[in-house]
């Protein structure tokens, strides 16, 4: 069942909300917390009497698990307040964006656009039934003193029932008893008061994020790559550097979630993802077979380059709108603010269809599948099964080479932009390499990955008054067409030559530091 273009990026039906919710385990005979204690948590000044409810949740995903291993829930909920198809995506800053959906008439497949923000996760691949979960539900709902519903305890009883895994294999059926305290308009703190007392009572924080994954625990560890070591104990080179590029393709089809629901920043970190990919694929050479590693590297390379413009933008023309926001108000001259927001607006529907054409485009769908198709069945070389630390060693200091190189490039050209540039790519590849290798290289690779972080972010700002002088040279230009005073564009001209000159100073000063990581790790160990 493949999905269309529109359908791929669209958002889906129905709304959603935020999901905070804490998770506790308890026995059979466990008692929740009175009324009276509950009652007894700062803010809380009522508490509902129990509500039961029975409900029946048919939770699907593809063959292979590739929604469960995202860490996404797709469920078909009959019974109770919230009946409906729902889509939880994944976790971010403690709480999970939960998309609902009417029932429909349809129990087998949910409506294809309701799918449209996990169509990378899938990749065309249908889905099917999993699991069904039967639920006996109290509900407890504590309130403050003006009758809001601040949280709701739910007492939940589960029988899971799971399909064979294959003819003539057995349902699998079990059951448990667990507590969901969810907040609804409270507080952190009130979360926390409420778990306190629970934990008080002889409850236990839950080790299972969510019932489905205690559900089939069997099938999604039967799934799950398992790391090995060689003869003398160590991790094998070819286990760390797989696990490394699986943890980036993770990241880039996080940040594809997070681009096809319109989530902030979400460019941003789509471009990270694209860009470390690329380099861990780089460092991956010594032991996966270039043949189908450097065709990747072109296309994570490709994917990176087609949505810089608009992250450009995106951060340029914000920075503009707070530099006037700050100037004293003789110093802007005509509708400035009003020309940036016209601008930003533009941009950012330039970047919205951009993201579109990006996450429908064939290429970066064919792209995924090579990836997964990478990780699934890796062309590991010979090199593969020797010790990690030599072989990560290896690839940090080719990685440190290359940065050197183009540092003294750098210091022998007049302009000075290209070369700063190359410096920049260079050290946002190294500091990529040193992560992955921090584990077997420890303090050299730490330190590495440290100043190199710093390095980038120093030419990163100094990268964005390449953009936001060029802004300010277009704007001024416009301005002047329109019969408008340029003159605050050019002071923030100005302005942004003094950051930018401000920025390779940092750069600069960083230099030592940075030699004597150089040095630290080009030493035998």
């Amino acid at each position: 069942m493949a999905l269309g273009a529109s359908a791929a990026y669209g958002r889906p039906v129905g709304g959603g909300h935020l999901e905070v919710e804490r998770k506790f385990d308890v026995d059979g005979a466990f008692t929740p917390p009175s009324p009276d204690e509950l009652g007894a948590v700062p803010g809380v000044a009522a508490v509902d009497e129990p509500v039961e409810h029975l409900l029946e949740a048919g939770y699907f995903d593809t063959e292979d698990l590739r929604l469960f291993r995202a860490r996404v829930t797709l469920r078909r909920r009959t019974g109770g307040p919230d009946a409906g198809w729902h889509l939880k995506l994944p976790a971010q800053a403690g709480a999970r964006r939960e998309l609902h959906a009417p029932l429909g008439r349809s129990v087998q497949r949910p409506p294809g656009s309701f799918l449209a923000p996990v169509a990378g996760l899938l990749r065309g691949a249908p889905v099917g039934p999993i699991a069904t979960l039967n639920t006996r539900r109290v509900v407890t709902a504590l309130r403050n003193a003006d009758g809001r519903v601040l949280a709701e305890m739910a007492d939940d009883t589960v029988t899971a029932t799971v399909p064979a895994g294959g003819p003539g294999e057995p349902l699998e059926v079990q059951s448990w008893r667990e507590i969901e305290v969810e907040l609804v308009d409270g507080d952190e703190e009130l979360l926390t008061a409420v778990g306190d007392r629970l934990i008080a009572a002889g409850a236990f924080p839950s080790s299972r994020a969510s019932k489905l994954g205690r559900a089939i625990a069997t099938r999604a560890e039967a799934l799950s790559p398992r790391a090995g070591t060689t003869t003398t104990g160590r991790p094998r080179a070819g286990d760390v550097l797989l696990a490394a590029l699986r943890a980036r393709v993770e990241d880039l089809q996080a940040a594809d979630v997070l681009l096809r629901t319109g989530q902030p920043d979400a460019i941003h970190q789509f471009r990270v993802a694209a860009r470390s990919l690329r380099a861990v694929l780089a460092a991956s050479r010594p032991v996966l077979d270039r043949g189908a590693t450097d065709p990747l590297r072109a296309e994570a390379a490709w994917l990176g380059g087609e949505l810089s413009g608009a992250r450009d933008d995106e951060v340029a023309l914000a920075h503009l709108r707070a530099m006037v926001a700050a100037e004293p108000v003789e110093l802007v001259l005509g509708p400035v603010a009003a020309r940036l927001q016209q601008t930003e607006l533009r941009a950012a529907k330039s970047g919205q269809a951009r993201g579109a054409e990006t996450l429908t485009d064939t290429r970066y769908l064919r792209l995924l599948d090579d990836l997964h198709g990478l990780l699934d069945h890796p062309p590991l070389t010979d090199r593969a099964d020797a010790k990690a630390r030599p072989v990560l060693r290896a690839a940090v200091r080719k990685s440190a080479r290359r940065l050197e190189r183009r540092l003294e490039a750098a210091a022998r050209r007049q302009d000075g932009d290209q070369g700063l540039h190359d410096v920049r790519k260079a050290a946002k590849r190294l500091r990529y390499t040193s992560e992955i290798a921090t584990d077997e290289l420890g303090r050299p690779a730490k330190d590495l990955a440290r100043v190199t972080k710093s390095l980038q972010e120093a030419l990163g700002t100094w990268h964005d008054t390449v953009v936001t002088r060029e802004h300010c040279r277009q704007l001024a230009i416009a301005a002047t067409a329109a019969g408008e005073s340029p003159f605050t564009f050019g002071r923030l001209h100005a302005l942004e030559q003094c950051r930018a000159a401000g920025a390779v100073s940092d750069f600069r000063a960083l230099e030592p530091t940075l030699r004597q990581a150089l040095a630290a790790v080009a030493k035998k160990h």
